[in-house]
């Protein structure tokens, strides 16, 4: 009997979606939700267009929708190649690439790309086919060919120079060099050796953050970052600026928050960046505590979600690529919200889903297609 059309719909609709993780689904489109309807009140006064947020939203899932169909046994052999043309395009942006605001970061070829964007897919990958290869016959020389490997574009991209990309592309490989058994006697030094520098900065602050006091292997205007952040009121025009219009705005959205489209700070253009890197300052301040611990629900959910699909993962390879996509995610909401906040320097990272940017937003899609595709082809697999 044939169907009617209604039926046809009906799976052609079901059949779009099969093999995706449900919860993982939901828990994205409720970010993608609170970013647009956030992106609506911040994006008040400012050149970008409703359409073009919607437009680099369904690219983002259209992305994912695409990895999610790819077997994850042709990410790991392709890893190599995508991580060796990151390398060489990073190399090609060093040598003739664009200079914008005094960074080199971008590269003409036909079209204007950001290779470090790259990276972020790229390195873990990279990092979990190696030792991936090399599992059962690890040594420990392969964490030095690991940090290697993970060295040349963080060193290639914090030279353009473009800290925020340099520090998210070190997370995704040192995550996946953790995970796959550094041990923790090689971990805890440096972890000392980071918290006891922070501690020297803070005690020490006034006296290292003199005019006349150079920062070893520290361009200047990331000096002046930490320590604006230090003391945002050293300069409340210029560096320091952004830190404290938001922490006023996260402080005066109180409890239930202002109201959508209520946002003083943000509709008198006291922040800065407000649709992009400091949109969690429009979100606290119209959306209050009670959003704030919405959102964080969301956030936590979706790491969740992602080590859980991570840890019933069928190999080494696809473990590793799920657990240090999620953790970058988790790297993403934590800069962002830290810097925002004042908690951290401020470094241009945007808010997972939340903050509008089209490239950012591709990286985001193709890392949640990731894990769909683990996930779908895990359940192919068993059954």
């Amino acid at each position: 009997m044939e169907k009617s059309p209604l039926k046809k719909i009906q799976t052609l609709f079901f059949s779009f979606f099969a093999g995706l993780d449900r919860q993982l689904g939901f828990i994205l489109l409720g970010l993608a939700a609170v970013g647009f309807f956030t992106f609506i009140s911040a994006s008040q006064n400012t050149p970008v267009q409703i359409a073009d947020e919607l437009r680099n939203l369904a690219l983002s899932f259209v992305v994912m929708w695409l990895v999610s169909r790819i077997p994850p046994k042709w990410l790991e052999m392709g890893a190599v190649w995508i991580y060796g043309i990151g390398v060489v395009l990073l190399v090609a942006v060093a040598a003739f690439g664009l200079i914008k605001k005094g960074a080199r970061r971008w590269l003409n070829i036909g079209v204007v790309i950001q290779p470090s964007e790259i990276m972020k897919i790229a390195m873990p990958l990279m990092l979990a086919w190696y030792f991936q290869k090399r599992e059962g016959i690890q040594k420990t020389w392969d964490y030095a060919v690991a940090g290697v490997i993970l060295a040349i574009p963080v060193f290639l991209i914090a030279r353009q120079p473009d800290l925020g990309t340099a520090l998210l592309v070190f997370a995704a490989g040192l995550y996946v060099i953790i995970l796959a058994g550094l041990p923790w006697k090689w971990i805890l030094p440096f972890v000392i050796l980071g918290a006891i520098g922070v501690l020297l900065i803070i005690i020490f602050g006034n006296t290292i953050c003199a005019h006349d006091v150079a920062w070893p292997f520290v361009h200047n205007y990331q000096k002046h970052r930490v320590c604006t952040l230090l003391d945002p009121s050293s300069d409340p025009l210029g560096k320091g600026f952004h830190t404290i219009q938001s922490m006023i705005a996260i402080g005066s959205g109180g409890f239930f928050g202002k109201g959508w489209f209520q946002g003083t700070q943000a509709h008198l253009e006291f922040i800065p960046e407000k649709h992009t890197d400091f949109i969690f300052a429009v979100y606290s301040e119209e959306f209050g505590l009670v959003g704030n611990l919405l959102l964080l629900a969301l956030f936590f959910a979706l790491i969740k979600r992602g080590l859980a699909i991570s840890a019933s993962a069928p190999n080494l390879f696809t473990r590793l690529l799920g657990a240090a996509i999620t953790l970058i995610f988790f790297t993403y909401a934590f800069v962002n919200i830290g810097m925002v906040s004042g908690l951290l320097p401020v470094v241009g990272v945007p808010l997972p889903f939340i903050s509008y940017g089209g490239t950012a937003l591709v990286t985001l899609g193709f890392g949640a297609g990731i894990l769909m595709s683990i996930h779908r082809h895990r359940r192919l697999v068993q059954s």
